[in-house]
């Protein structure tokens, strides 16, 4: 073959090639949790399967939980796939757990005018408030994700003394300060941009190739859009209340069904969160106490002592229930006041007067004539005699004899046949 030809052919192979190179896209937009970590480590799998270039991970998040953040930094150093983080579109942030989300990345990137940082940890208390804790646990936590973020800059070559300042002094910049401080890799205006400035980036022993790629999204399938949504504080915290509604009803109303089989279901689905949720245990004693406390109150005559306290309780452990070290993942005031009025008044009104009413005198039926005074029709002994009550006549038996016209009181009810005594010192009525 002479020079030329091989030349043109190559170059043909060559132009062929970079026409079918593709690259991955998965957008993050949103608080990083349990989710968004199954989704990245499948995505991962799914770019590797498809011989992608690289997978950019379009990023926007205001934080998130530590464990979750600490799982998809396993998985970009586990990639077989070169990794990138794009936070964009403007005026987008990497917050918190994104800090250390984009600077695992093989490449970090961000768009103009927007920014990074804020990763210092916090216990995050019910309306989203810094709760206060010991200054040793402080100290710990915060040490613990310093290190963290050192070590993360530390291997990807970036401001190790930035990733520092950001978990201790909640250090927060901007997308050009991050280039020039090399917190971060390039800055590119949009997608295009992006795949222009990467292309011939050199990442391990892979040389990129994206100029002409084709981009190629990989969404969330149905389970993932679904935990997204579901795996939520509000959505366990509707879920314990409709168990403990749920079995509640079933236990003051029998036979119902329906609220004892949502009340098991919905039972599952807690158990199953609050394996992947920050639950806190001692929240969840708190609420239960506070139930127990409900139920106590309706047999017992402590004028409301109980019932006080079950509010108190149940809210105290509504507050308590999360301990989640990241924006999103707290359950807000909002949530937590109504349900606490709401499940107090459930238990005051509801099932307080249907657990009353079983216990209260029948009002139908046979059981209607106990204790009742009638006259006696004939004479009554203890195989025969008759009583005219509730407007029928009635076989009587009685161990006492009583002669014709002497009251009675019914004592029991057998069959077709009332048992009755004689009252004492009665006369005709």
């Amino acid at each position: 073959m002479k020079p030329w030809r091989f030349i043109a052919v190559a170059g043909l192979l060559l132009g062929a090639a970079a026409q079918a190179a593709q690259v991955g896209l998965i957008k993050i937009d949103g608080a990083i949790g349990p989710a968004t970590a199954s989704y990245v480590s499948r995505a991962l799998d799914v770019a590797a399967v498809q011989h992608d270039q690289c997978l950019i991970i379009q990023l926007n998040t205001p934080g998130g939980l530590l464990d979750s953040a600490s799982e998809i930094v396993q998985d970009f150093y586990d990639s077989k796939v070169p990794t990138v983080v794009y936070v964009a579109p403007a005026p987008a942030r990497a917050g918190s757990a994104g800090v250390f989300i984009t600077m695992a990345a093989d490449v970090a990137a961000m768009a103009p005018y927007t920014r990074i940082g804020a990763a210092h940890p916090v216990e995050l208390g019910a309306g989203g408030e810094v709760e206060s804790t010991s200054e040793t646990m402080k100290t710990k936590i915060e040490n613990d994700t310093a290190t963290f973020a050192q070590s993360i800059a530390d291997k990807r070559h970036r401001n190790a003394a930035w990733a520092i300042a950001s978990v201790r002094q909640s250090a927060s910049i901007t997308a050009e300060q991050a280039l020039k401080t090399n917190v971060i890799d390039l800055i590119a205006n949009d997608l295009p941009d992006l795949l222009k400035k990467l292309d011939g980036r050199k990442v391990g022993d892979k040389i990129l190739r994206t100029a002409n790629a084709t981009v190629v999204e990989i969404p969330m399938n149905a389970w993932e859009r679904f935990s997204q949504l579901f795996l939520r504080p509000e959505v366990m915290f509707v879920l314990m209340l409709m168990v403990i509604y749920g079995f509640i009803g079933e236990l003051s109303s029998p036979g119902a069904i329906l609220p004892g089989v949502v009340g098991a279901i919905a039972l599952i689905l807690v158990l199953y969160m609050s394996a992947i949720l920050p639950v806190n245990l001692a929240g969840l004693v708190l609420i239960g106490l506070a139930v127990g406390l409900f139920v106590i109150d309706i047999f017992t005559p402590t004028h409301g002592i109980l019932t006080a306290g079950g509010i108190i309780a149940f809210f105290l452990g509504a507050m308590m229930l999360f301990n989640g070290t990241g924006p999103g993942y707290h359950l807000s005031m909002a949530w937590i006041i109504p349900g606490t009025v709401v499940t107090a008044a459930f238990f005051i009104f509801v099932i307080g007067a249907g657990l009353r009413a079983q216990f209260k005198p029948v009002r139908v039926g046979k059981g209607t004539m106990l204790g009742k005074t009638v006259n006696a029709l004939s004479r009554i002994d203890s195989q025969s005699g008759r009583v005219f009550i509730e407007g029928e006549i009635w076989n009587a038996v009685s161990g006492t004899p009583v002669e014709t016209g002497q009251p009675v009181e019914v004592i029991g009810v057998d069959g077709l046949t009332l048992k009755v005594k004689p009252k004492p010192n009665g006369e005709k009525l």
